[in-house]
């Protein structure tokens, strides 16, 4: 089937559209029920009648947008009327809620006149914390908006105009930088004169560009001042009229410096391109085809042409979802009056600071796998890149609380960890660790240096002030991939082929040489294996903890830290555990990785060490040994053996959190068998450390936790060990290293 067909079946299968209304609180009891309508709901009502603002204590007010058409000019399709826009409006709602979590109720009004609709838009005031208009044909658009920013005390926003602005206007201030221009010298000509081109032209000036500058051309030509006096153009078009000969796109386009067109496909030729200014910027934004192809563009100059389009499948894409879900995030958050021009001025500057970022393991996977750096081809994020949230929801906020349209400040810093919530519990707990962790960093040995990830997660770990990373491995090597990938910052290195590091093969011999290790041979170990190389640098104080395995099996990488290092003291045997995140619960998985076989005494080992791992993350364990027995039902020497180690562990004046078993997974994570079949179990809440059997069992359960689940997986985890040591996944992604670093510096904390 093709697009079409494939997006008709996608819409009508059960139930049909694209979004539901869910509950967010308990109706499972009477009482429930009661609370959530009558009798209950009479006390809220009553709050918010003493109190306008109380309905953002006690209702969804603040997490609700109304997403407001008309119908009147939806993009590709025209005027094509309200009741056939409702896909594309349901649709704008999937997009708040998939990238910032916010609510959406799509309203479809039936009406041409933009004074009846801004009426209509006013009496659903007390509903919305923010209005997001959308698909109202110009010039109407303008007289809706500009009346309701007036009119009403909540956020009025016009994607159509604002947030191609704001998205190319970040674009604009990366394409300025590399093409090493001013942005108040740009001979910019715009394509178009609609409600998105005035809007966008309007947003350059307000980010430094002189309107004076500015050439705007319509179907008819060149905007033109004489034309303007004539009465040829709207009052919209008027302020962009500028005092020179009349003419058409082409003779606008010679000599300038930026294009942006947001017009028609195919109105623009490579000749057109050739006339411009060296190193010309192209924004071709007409969508499905761009004004020219990227590829004409790029093919017309042998100079270095910065083009972008309102396409995916090109670099640049100029997408408006970088903008509206985070811009009504910062705005609902502090209760904006409205999103000013300082808010989508910051909105601009987030998009483009984050762009010279380093870019996550995840979005350039999400791309094909080709690399993705700062440069002409990257000039804005890319739209599933998760950093944007974080980015551009606080500068929002705080835009809004410098230029006063904020009705609550909030502290910027507590804020962003409140959005990674949002984004999932893995990165709540992650955060968690990362900020002890930066609370007082220590130094870390990275195996495997020379691995490009290594390098860019050394960079993000040192950058964050998580820890003090150390690469392992050929200095030259390191630095010169570190510049390759733009990455600024000044790694440190242990070579072990430069410097004086015959006291780690001196060391390396006096552990292992009743286990048939020579010195010469302990030379060659610590010189060619960065495992080796690290183990004794963390066994001998000269770095905290270490972490390694990215191309390496887990037991080969296991191997030497374990002959090394070893476990505590108080410790006989190490384990893996990962701990997973589900949208409401955590749960630690003990062990997937490393012991395969365990008896009683390893499995209450396991226990306790999972349980102190839990600690790390703020959590309090709960924990049970699991079988496919409960509590006795089945007696074999299977069933034994975590039953046994469940008695040792509660007999263990050492161990101060609840442990039971042996019993079968789902009476260990629903509460109503936990409570109600077996009432006498130790263990008054669901667990949340789960002690799997074996080796097989526990590897098999985590990974269809994971998937089946929807869990989010850190890990794994080491414990037991004598210093922190971390044993990466092959393949593991920059934010995988950068977790277990956070964790790792945490272990060496409490050494």
């Amino acid at each position: 089937m093709g697009l079409d067909e494939d997006s008709l079946e996608y819409h009508r299968t059960d139930p049909p559209g694209k979004i539901e209304i869910s509950t967010t609180k308990s109706t499972n009891t009477q009482r429930d029920l009661s609370l959530a309508y009558s009798p209950g709901v009479a006390a809220p009502c009553l709050e918010i009648d003493e109190a306008d603002d109380e309905a953002y204590t006690y209702t969804a007010k603040g997490n609700l947008v109304g997403v407001v058409s008309n119908g009147s000019a939806v993009l590709g399709l025209g005027d094509i009327g309200a009741q056939a826009s409702k896909p594309v409006m349901e649709g704008k709602g999937v997009l708040f809620k998939r990238f910032a979590d916010i609510d959406v109720f799509d309203i479809e009004l039936d009406e041409a006149d933009p004074h009846k609709l801004v009426e209509a838009v006013k009496m659903m005031e007390p509903t919305f914390g923010g209005v997001n208009l959308e698909d109202i044909k110009a010039p109407e658009c303008f007289t809706v908006e500009e009346r309701l920013r007036e009119e009403i005390d909540i956020p009025v926003f016009h994607d159509d105009q604002h947030g191609t602005a704001i998205i190319s206007g970040a674009a604009l201030l990366n394409a300025a930088d590399i093409a090493e221009k001013d942005l108040e010298d740009l001979e910019i000509v715009f394509s178009g004169a609609g409600a998105s081109a005035i809007a966008t032209a309007r947003f350059y000036v307000s980010l430094g560009c002189e309107k004076e500058n500015i050439t705007m051309c319509d179907s008819s030509g060149i905007i033109t001042a004489e034309r303007a006096q004539r009465g040829d153009v709207n009052e919209y078009k008027q302020q962009f009229a500028r005092d020179v000969p009349e003419g058409d796109l082409a003779d606008a386009m010679e000599g300038a410096d930026v294009f942006v067109g947001l017009s028609i496909g195919g109105i623009v030729s490579q000749e057109m391109v050739q006339s411009m200014n060296a190193n010309p910027i192209v924004f071709a934004m007409a969508n499905p085809d761009p004004e020219i192809g990227y590829e004409e563009a790029k093919a017309a100059r042998d100079d270095d042409v910065i083009m972008a389009t309102g396409r995916s499948d090109y670099p640049n894409q100029v997408n408006n979802v970088l903008g509206f879900p985070f811009i009504f995030r910062g705005a609902l958050d502090v209760r904006a009056t409205e999103i000013n021009e300082e808010m989508k001025v910051a909105c601009a500057q987030a998009l483009a600071d984050l762009a010279r970022q380093d870019v996550p393991d995840a979005v350039v996977k999400a791309y094909g796998d080709d690399p993705i750096q700062y440069g002409p081809d990257y000039i804005i994020p890319k739209p599933v890149d998760p950093r944007v949230l974080f980015r551009v929801a606080p500068s929002i906020a705080e835009a809004a609380m410098d230029s006063g349209a904020a009705r609550t400040e909030i502290d910027l810093e507590a804020y962003e960890e409140e959005l990674e919530a949002r984004l999932g519990k893995s990165r709540e707990m992650m955060r968690v660790v990362l900020n002890k962790a930066k609370s007082e960093p220590k130094t870390v040995a990275l195996a495997e240096g020379e691995n490009e990830k290594m390098i860019r997660a050394a960079y993000q770990i040192q950058e964050q002030g998580i820890a003090l990373p150390v690469l392992i491995g050929d200095e030259s090597e390191i630095r010169q991939t570190a510049a390759n990938l733009g990455l600024d910052f000044d790694p440190q290195v242990a070579d072990p082929a430069v410097g004086d590091y015959e006291g780690y093969a001196d060391r390396l011999h006096e552990l292992r040489a009743r286990k048939g290790v020579t010195r010469t041979e302990a030379g060659d170990m610590i010189e060619r294996d960065s495992n080796y190389f690290g183990s004794v640098m963390v066994e001998q104080g000269d770095a905290d903890a270490m972490l390694t395995g990215l191309s390496h099996h887990y037991p080969s990488a296991l191997r030497p830290p374990l002959q090394v290092i070893g476990t505590a003291d108080d410790v006989d045997y190490a384990a893996g555990v990962y701990m997973l995140a589900f949208k409401n619960r955590v749960i630690f998985v003990a062990d997937a990785t490393v012991n395969q076989a365990p008896d009683e005494e390893v499995l209450a080992e396991v226990t306790k060490q999972t349980g102190k791992l839990a600690r790390r993350f703020n959590i309090e364990p709960r924990a049970a040994l699991l079988s496919y027995s409960n509590f006795g039902s089945v007696n074999n020497e299977g069933t034994r053996k975590p039953r046994n180690a469940a008695r040792m562990l509660q007999d263990d004046p050492e161990i101060d959190f609840p442990v039971d078993g042996e019993m079968q997974a789902d009476t260990a994570v629903v509460e109503d068998i936990l409570e109600g079949t077996y009432g006498f179990s130790e263990l008054e809440q669901p667990a949340n450390v789960l002690v799997f059997p074996n080796l097989e069992s526990g590897n098999i359960g985590y990974k269809l936790l994971q998937r089946l689940g929807g869990a989010d997986a850190i890990g794994p985890m080491l414990v037991g060990m004598d210093k922190p040591v971390h044993v990466l996944q092959r393949g593991d992604e920059v934010k995988d290293i950068v977790n277990l670093a956070g964790v790792a510096v945490v272990d060496a904390q409490q050494e």
